[in-house]
C-alpha cells in the first residue's frame, strides 16, 4: 500500500540506515528505549529538514549480522507520479569504525561508502550524493552514536545499476548506479501536470516572498543541488522541471523583474530553438540548434557534419573544444545569448512586461559553463547582493 507521503530516495536511505544502527546498538545492549526490534518493520522517526519536522518512515526489516555489523532495508515509495525508484529496495550495512583522530568533528564520525548500484563520480570514484542526503544522515544518526565511535555505512541499491541506464546520470559524469541527489524530503515530479500546477501556485504567492522581483527557475534535480553551491540564495530557487514556457509567463505576471534560467546545457539548448516544453517525448531539436549556431559562427564542411552526428550535446561540445577552443567558446556564448533572446521573445507574445531573462548553463561535471550577458549580470547580483 502506498505510504501517505511520497518521500524522496534520501529519506528511504536514512530510514534504512537508522534501522541498521538501532539493530547494531541493540546487539550490544545499547539500544535506545524506542529501538526497533531486530527483524521488525516498524517505522523510523526521521527529522526531514526540508521541510523541517519529524515523520515516521516505514522500513522493511533490520537485523544484526554479527561481527559488529547490521543490515537495514527499506523499499522506496515515491508516490503516484512517474518515478523509476518506485519499489526500489534499499540496503544499508552498518558497522563500527574508529575516527582518524579523537575530538573529530561530528560529521567526520560518519563514513559513507558506495556499494552495488550506487552512482559514483567517474573521475574520483566518490559517492555521488547531495548535501541534503548527507545532512539527513548526520542529523538522524550522529546523536545515537556512542562516544568515541564512528559509523561506517555501505549503501546498496540492488537494481541501481540497471535503473541508472534509464536516466541521464552518465551525462553528468555519474557511473555504476543511481545518484543520491534529492534536495528535499517530498517528491516533486518535474514532468507531471500536477507539478506545473504546484509551480504556478508558488508563483501566485511570489509577490509575498522576501525578494518578490527576483527568481531563479532551476531545471532538474541536479540544478537544484548545484545552485546553492554556486552561491545562489535558496529563497530564490524554484524547480521548474520541463514546463518552462508557462512558468516564464507566470513569473512575469507575478511581478518578477529579474528572472534567471539555470540548467544543464543539454536541456536549456532547446529554448534556443524555440522549444519551451523540454521533455524529450514532446520535442528535441538539440542537434539542429547546435549545428545552426555553429554554422552562424562560420563552421562548415565535415566538421559541421560530425557536430550534427554527435550522440549528445556534451559530446559535441567536447569535440568542439578539442577542435578549436576559441570557436567552441564563441558558440557557447552564442547559445546562451540565443536562449535569452528567444525567451524574451516568447514572453513578449503574452504581453508587455518589465521582466529581464538571463540564462546560466552548467555541464555534466557540474561546473558553470557559460552565461548570457543578462545571465552573468543576474548571477553576480543574486550571489553578491542577495547571497
Amino acid at each position: 500500500m502506498t505510504h501517505a507521503t511520497p518521500f524522496t530516495l534520501p529519506v528511504w536511505v536514512a530510514a534504512a540506515a537508522r534501522a541498521a544502527l538501532e539493530a547494531l546498538l541493540q546487539a550490544e545492549g545499547q539500544a535506545p528505549t524506542a529501538a526497533t526490534p531486530r527483524g521488525s518493520s516498524e517505522d523510523q522517526p526521521l527529522e526531514l529538514l526540508e521541510p523541517p519536522g519529524v515523520e515516521r518512515v516505514p522500513v522493511e526489516a533490520a537485523a544484526a549480522l554479527g561481527d559488529g555489523q547490521a543490515l537495514g532495508m527499506a523499499r522506496c515509495d515515491p508516490g503516484d507520479g512517474l518515478d523509476l525508484t518506485r519499489g526500489l529496495l534499499v540496503w544499508v550495512r552498518a558497522s563500527w569504525w574508529e575516527p582518524p583522530q579523537q575530538g573529530a568533528e561530528p560529521s567526520q564520525r560518519l563514513l559513507l561508502e558506495a556499494g552495488e548500484g550506487l552512482g559514483v563520480l567517474a573521475g574520483s570514484r566518490e559517492l555521488c550524493l547531495s548535501a541534503y542526503a548527507r545532512r539527513l544522515l548526520e542529523v538522524n544518526l550522529l546523536p545515537l552514536l556512542p562516544a568515541g565511535r564512528g559509523l561506517r555505512l555501505q549503501l546498496v541499491f540492488p537494481r541501481g545499476r540497471e535503473l541508472a541506464g534509464r536516466t541521464s546520470n552518465e551525462a553528468f559524469g555519474v557511473v555504476d548506479g543511481l545518484a543520491l541527489i534529492g534536495t528535499q524530503a517530498v517528491v516533486q515530479s518535474s514532468a507531471a501536470p500536477d507539478r506545473l500546477e504546484q509551480c504556478l501556485e508558488t508563483l501566485r504567492q511570489w509577490p509575498h516572498s522576501p525578494h518578490p522581483r527576483d527568481l531563479v527557475l532551476v531545471i532538474g534535480e541536479n540544478g537544484l543541488d548545484l545552485a546553492p553551491r554556486l552561491g545562489l540564495p535558496a529563497g530564490l530557487l524554484l524547480k521548474a522541471g520541463n514546463w518552462l514556457g508557462p512558468l516564464i509567463v507566470a513569473a512575469a505576471e507575478a511581478g518578477v523583474e529579474r528572472l534567471l534560467l539555470f540548467g544543464y546545457h543539454g536541456k536549456l539548448i532547446k529554448l534556443a530553438g524555440g522549444i519551451f516544453h523540454t521533455h524529450h517525448h514532446l520535442a528535441d531539436g538539440r542537434a539542429e540548434v547546435l549545428t545552426a549556431l555553429a554554422a552562424l559562427e562560420g563552421m562548415g564542411g565535415p566538421e559541421l557534419q560530425r557536430l550534427f552526428q554527435a550522440p549528445t550535446v556534451e559530446a559535441a561540445l567536447a569535440e568542439l573544444h578539442e577542435l578549436d577552443g576559441a570557436l567552441a567558446a564563441r558558440i557557447e556564448a552564442r547559445l546562451a545569448l540565443a536562449i535569452e533572446t528567444r525567451s524574451q521573445a516568447y514572453l513578449a507574445r503574452y504581453g508587455r512586461f518589465p521582466t529581464r531573462i538571463g540564462a546560466a548553463l552548467f555541464d555534466r561535471a557540474r561546473q558553470l559553463r557559460v552565461a548570457g550577458p543578462c545571465g552573468q549580470e543576474l548571477l553576480e547580483a543574486f550571489r553578491h547582493d542577495l547571497g
